[in-house]
C-alpha cells in the first residue's frame, strides 16, 4: 500500500512539473549563417527576449518593490513598461496604431505576456521581406504622427533592452541577483 501511494505521488508530480509551460526565450536558438535584415532585426529580439527572461526569472516581492531612489520606477514599474514596449512592438508589426492597455496585470502575468509579445513580433518578422513597407503610427494626444521602422529599432527594441537591464540591476541591489549561469553572449544558461 505505501508503495503505491508513493508512486503515486511521483506520478502526480511528473505530471505537473510536465503541464507547466515552458516560456518562450529560455535561452537563444541557433543562429542563421545569412546576414539579411530580417534575420538580424530576428535576432535583436532574440537577445531581448533572452535578457528579459532571465532578469524576471524567480523574482520576489522586495525585488518587484525595489527603486533606486524616490523619484525613479520600481521594479515592478520598470517591468510594466517594458511589456509596454513589447505590445507597442506587436501593433507595429500589424500595421496597427500605438496604444497602451491600462489593464492591471501582475507580475507573472506582466512577464508572460511580455515574452509572448516578444515571440509574436520574432515570428511576424519571419514575413518581412521589406522594412521600408512598415510604419509605426502614435497618437500622441489626439495627434497622429508616422515614423519609419528605423524608429523601432531606436525606440522600443533598444529601450526595451536597456530597462531589461535596468530589472538586472534592481535585482542585484535588493539582494536577489541574477543567475550566474546566465550567458548573454553564447544566449544559454550554462
Amino acid at each position: 500500500m505505501k508503495k503505491i501511494i508513493i508512486l503515486s505521488f511521483l506520478l502526480i508530480l511528473v505530471t505537473m512539473n510536465s503541464q507547466q509551460k515552458q516560456l518562450p526565450f529560455f535561452e537563444i536558438g541557433s543562429y542563421s549563417s545569412d546576414y539579411s535584415p530580417t534575420n538580424i532585426v530576428s535576432r535583436m529580439i532574440e537577445g531581448l527576449g533572452y535578457r528579459f527572461y532571465w532578469a524576471t526569472e524567480s523574482l520576489l516581492e522586495k525585488d518587484l518593490n525595489y527603486k533606486p531612489s524616490d523619484d525613479s520606477r520600481s521594479t515592478f514599474e520598470v517591468i510594466k513598461h517594458i511589456y509596454d514596449l513589447s505590445s507597442a512592438m506587436v501593433l507595429i508589426m500589424e500595421g496597427k496604431e500605438v496604444t497602451y492597455d491600462q489593464e492591471k496585470l501582475s507580475y507573472e502575468a506582466l512577464r508572460e505576456k511580455t515574452l509572448n509579445n516578444l515571440l509574436a513580433v520574432y515570428q511576424s518578422l519571419k514575413d518581412i521581406k521589406d522594412f521600408s513597407s512598415l510604419t509605426i503610427i502614435l497618437n500622441r494626444n489626439g495627434e497622429k504622427m508616422t515614423f519609419p521602422f528605423w524608429n523601432m529599432i531606436n525606440g522600443p527594441i533598444s529601450d526595451a533592452i536597456w530597462h531589461s537591464g535596468q530589472v538586472v540591476a534592481n535585482r542585484r541591489a535588493s539582494g536577489n541577483p541574477l543567475n550566474s549561469k546566465v550567458n548573454v553572449f553564447i544566449g544559454k544558461t550554462m
